[in-house]
């Protein structure tokens, strides 16, 4: 092979000459020399003429057949001739191979860049351990550098805040929606920093947002020309919320109904016969001392800090009445044994008695607990002192999911077990018909439509749907626009989703800084 090829495959377009290689049993030497035009001093800017001397810098290059490259480059250093500049001595750099004072090829460098940006200091140092690549964690790192952001809002800017650490700190991420591209990354979540950005930030006429008043009010303080979106899937959430508010405040007539008798019988677990667990026990505690925080007149993120929970979760404590809490704590209790119960009584009434036999046909239809699970049980049955089996009544959060969803994407089962619920209690029925025609406003986009719907809900006796038609209005003008354009946040949950795995690569021990740099670097989806 010549050695014209050589340079083609070593340093293409590049102004070097081949003068040799030479191999060792670890690296691959490649001696070349730069013979481009004379450059321009980078002080004053004067092409240099005269040639002051020459000398070699090793570049440390890719590897080349697995085998570590190192390029020894031969340079010239020019005089600088221009008399009222200080410098006299300037040295050439070549374009695409060379820059000031590293000692690696600028091709090295891209790949060695990269490297931190998927993967983060660690990991990134131990595959360039098995690349063969000499680059320490601290290197990686360094060579990130922050990414331009762009000096003005996109038209449509998506927000939303993220968690560095659950429910102790978090930071607001902004994305343009229209190309899925995160613009910037904002270490707190506070109004005043979101509206600092803005304000030196200025083009949004469209702002996404989700129902947090802090970007609200940033957005009325430093954009109030922007139109303001809520985010659709946090209304849906927020309707959800409502109705197993509703379906939680009216068990006593889903068990009423069940021992009446109906066509199909539903379960309700009977949550006082239950032993307090742990998460009951940490309810009654959370509870006892947000009420206590609150009556001294504590604001509600010095309680989330001093008890480390989400400001979110402290708000919840604060407005809902612990039975309802309880009620859901208790509906987390695995009831393993009670779905087959009258299986076990039918097939004892029968005459098949033995433990292991029951045990094996409950496991082959679904039964995930143990044998020392069902024992005790069957001791009840031997000695003729088993209940009734009880009715089987779903659970408020499983009563909401058939509510919020497609009809047409429920089971014939579900949907009679839903008809069951909504002849049981008058309120589940009329709060399954509100949530029924705010999801079609929602899914076909008819905003014209929910001031008629607010109107109904506030005038209704389902308080929970109620309350939810009162927040909506206080909202009224971002809601409707949400119930209206086509924008929404669905866009900047998924970056959100994506810097939760970037937070994972990095062990969450990653600087605000070093996370920014990644989240802004890091190849997106368009």
């Amino acid at each position: 092979m010549g050695s014209s090829s050589i340079d083609d495959v070593l340093f293409p377009g590049i102004d070097v000459r081949l003068e040799g290689v030479s191999v060792t049993a670890a690296v691959l030497f490649v001696d070349a020399a730069a013979c481009g035009r004379p450059p321009c001093c980078p002080g004053c800017r004067w092409r240099g003429r005269r040639v002051h001397s020459t000398y070699r810098r090793n570049l440390s290059e890719r590897p080349l057949g697995g085998q570590k490259l190192v390029v020894r480059l031969r340079v010239r250093r020019f005089f600088c001739d221009r008399k009222s500049y200080a410098r006299r001595t300037f040295v050439e750099q070549v374009e695409r191979l060379t820059e000031r004072r590293r000692r690696s090829s600028l091709g090295l460098k891209a790949s060695l860049t990269a490297v931190p940006v998927e993967l983060g200091g660690r990991p990134g140092e131990r595959l360039c351990r098995k690349l063969n690549l000499a680059a320490g964690r601290t290197r990686l790192l360094g060579l990130m550098e922050e990414p331009p952001t762009p000096e003005r809002a996109p038209r449509v800017l998506g927000v939303d805040e993220f968690a560095f650490r659950r429910g102790r700190r978090y930071g607001t991420i902004l994305v343009d929606v229209e190309t899925g591209r995160v613009v910037d990354v904002l270490p707190d979540r506070t109004s005043e920093t979101f509206a600092a950005w803005l304000t030196t930030h200025p083009g949004a006429e469209i702002i996404c947002r989700d129902r947090a008043s802090a970007y609200t009010k940033a957005i009325k303080e430093a954009a109030p020309a922007a139109l303001e979106v809520a985010d659709r899937w946090h209304l849906l959430q927020n309707l959800s919320d409502a109705v197993e508010k509703t379906c939680h405040q009216h068990r006593p007539c889903l068990k009423k109904h069940a021992e009446r008798g109906g066509d199909r019988p539903i379960r309700l677990p009977l949550v006082d016969a239950l032993p307090p667990t742990r998460i009951v026990q940490r309810v009654l505690h959370h509870h006892a001392e947000v009420t206590r925080m609150v009556a001294a007149g504590h604001p509600l993120s010095d309680i989330a800090r001093r008890l480390g929970l989400d400001r979110k979760t402290v708000r919840r404590y604060r407005d809902t009445s612990l039975d309802h809490l309880l009620d859901s704590a208790r509906d987390r209790r695995p009831e393993k044994l009670d779905a087959f119960k009258p299986y076990l009584q039918q097939q004892y009434a029968a005459g098949i008695t033995n433990g292991r036999t029951l045990f094996q046909q409950i496991r082959e239809r679904g039964f995930r607990g143990g044998y020392s699970t069902l024992t005790p049980y069957l001791r009840t049955l031997k000695a003729g002192t088993a209940p009734a089996a009880p009715a089987e009544i779903p659970s408020p959060r499983r009563i909401t999911s058939w509510i919020m969803r497609n009809r047409d994407r429920l089971s014939t089962r579900e949907i009679e077990q839903l008809d069951q619920a909504r002849l049981a209690c008058p309120d589940i029925a009329r709060a399954c018909d509100f949530a029924r025609a705010f999801t079609d406003l929602v899914r076909n986009r008819r905003g014209q439509l929910l001031p008629a719907w607010i109107r109904q809900a506030e005038q209704s006796d389902v308080v929970p749907v109620a309350k939810f038609a009162a927040f909506l209005r206080q909202d009224f003008d971002a809601v409707t626009a949400g119930l209206t354009l086509r924008w929404s946040s669905g866009i900047v949950e998924g970056n959100v989703n994506r810097v939760k795995t970037i937070k994972r690569a990095m062990y969450g021990r990653a600087t605000f800084r070093l996370l920014r740099i990644r989240i802004l670097a890091h190849p997106q989806s368009q």
